[in-house]
């Protein structure tokens, strides 16, 4: 049995949040967080948050043992990316991408 929590549209890029993801993958849930709480990254309270709710998710709905989950699968996809325009030197413009992410995180029973 696994549970399973999804995180869309977080306004951090993909690739630093996969720095803090990589981390955590295959740990036990208690492992998992205390690496979180200790991680100085702007992506760990979002993906300490999301870890707490899948594991609400997996007490809840799949009867599941708490001190028995495994961070099974955990992946971050590219979400949609904002455009924006920096005014530049001689009336020019230049784009800034701000790139948001969808973190998805699957648990499952030891």
């Amino acid at each position: 049995m696994e549970a399973k929590a999804v995180a869309r549209n977080i306004r951090i890029a993909s690739r630093k949040v996969r720095l803090v993801v990589d981390l955590i993958r295959g740990k036990q849930v208690g492992e998992a967080l205390a690496i979180l709480k200790h991680t100085p990254k702007a992506a760990s309270p979002v993906v300490e948050k999301l870890l707490k709710s899948a594991i609400a998710n997996a007490e809840h709905n799949y009867e599941m043992d708490p001190n028995s989950l495994v961070v099974g699968k955990v992946f971050v996809d590219q979400g949609p990316t904002l455009k924006r325009f920096r005014p530049r030197a001689m009336g020019r413009a230049s784009r800034i991408h701000k790139r948001t992410s969808h973190i998805t995180v699957v648990l499952n029973e030891k």
